[in-house]
């Protein structure tokens, strides 16, 4: 299994945050995540990692697909892929309406649909084809009667240095599970739970495998957990550091029946936890909301406790098909961020 974490994207220094990557690095970090809510935009980030790393998958997630054309995507991840060595990743997500209507101003519509004619977009881009699409919601060139009509088929520029640059995709609801599994080259799930994970999304899985394409492989998978190696009370406190982020994610990422966090949770069993973690956090009772989840949930995503358990952790999530472990580092004791990471590069080996 391979292992990534993600780029803090809430800090103020971002280079010194970039910085300590390297460190992961020649501690065998395979991947680094790059995020971009409504702080810092993501490729300028990752184009300083690409300046100062050797190794490591240099991937957005998300890059969320409303704020930029599908061809500019295209070729943002073109020259992150020229400028790293062939290390880039494009993740792909469709954020949500408060982000993308509140802060960008454009309508939060046809998430699946977009995000399909995206990456056939992307692909054609990457091939050096003229690119002339016609879909539902992107038409290359623009149609005459919509602009100009001096527009035409362009092919990109530069040469890139792969036709094909891995995309991996941020899905949860089902449909779009299916799209994800269909189009995508690796998927960025969200509060992945091994034991729960056929159950509630095996269908969808499979739904879209019957369409994939076989020239993409097999489908790689990248879970998220707060991992920490140790033993009693600071374990336990380390693993209580996870309650805000859930419950911001499961009370405020989103409207009352806007939330997808919430409705995935509400999924796994948890409707009554899930609803009133959501009234609480939309009522400004933070601390209150991340108090209200629950014990099981908080162990399910976290992986916390001695060397034994956490290897048994790593290997259930290889058994459901995750093949990249994406961690947000609690070192204890004397350990550093890249000693936990060679132990738990040894442990997923």
């Amino acid at each position: 299994m391979k292992i990534s974490t993600t780029l803090d994207y809430a800090g103020g220094d971002m280079a010194a945050a970039a910085r300590r990557i390297t460190d992961l690095e020649l501690a065998g970090l395979d991947t680094v995540w790059v995020a971009e809510a409504y702080g810092f935009d993501a490729p300028t980030q990752m184009g300083y990692l690409a300046a100062i790393t050797k190794t490591v998958t240099i991937g957005s997630a998300i890059l969320p697909i409303y704020t930029r054309t599908p061809t500019l995507i295209a070729m943002t991840a073109a020259s992150l892929d020229a400028l790293s060595g062939g290390r880039a990743a494009l993740g792909l997500g469709a954020s949500g309406p408060q982000v993308i209507e509140g802060f960008h101003g454009v309508p939060y519509d046809a998430p699946l649909g977009r995000t399909k004619e995206i990456i056939e977009i992307c692909h054609k881009v990457w091939a050096r084809e003229r690119v002339v699409h016609e879909g539902a919601h992107y038409t290359l060139p623009l149609p005459p009667d919509q602009g100009t009509g001096l527009g035409k088929p362009l092919k990109l520029i530069n040469k890139p240095l792969r036709s094909h640059i891995p995309i991996w995709v941020a899905a949860i609801g089902p449909k779009n599970v299916q799209l994800m599994a269909e189009a995508a080259d690796g998927w960025l799930p969200f509060f992945f739970l091994a034991e729960k994970a056929k159950a509630t999304w095996g269908a969808d899985l499979d739904a879209g495998f019957a369409r994939r394409n076989p020239d993409l492989g097999p489908l790689q998978i990248s879970a998220t957990a707060l991992v920490a190696i140790g033993e009693g009370d600071e374990i336990r406190d380390l693993r209580n550091l996870a309650r805000p982020m859930m419950a911001l994610y499961i009370g405020g990422m989103g409207a009352r029946g806007r939330n997808f966090y919430n409705n995935l949770v509400r999924s796994y069993g948890y409707e009554a936890e899930a609803e009133l973690i959501q009234d609480l956090y939309l009522d400004g009772k933070k601390d209150e909301a991340a108090a209200a989840v629950p014990e099981a949930l908080l162990d399910a995503v976290s992986i916390c406790g001695p060397q034994g358990y956490v290897a048994d952790r790593i290997a259930a999530l290889a058994e459901a098909g995750v093949t990249q472990l994406n961690v947000n580092l609690a070192p204890t004791g004397d350990q550093t961020p890249a000693s936990l990471v060679e132990t738990i590069k040894k442990l997923s080996s």
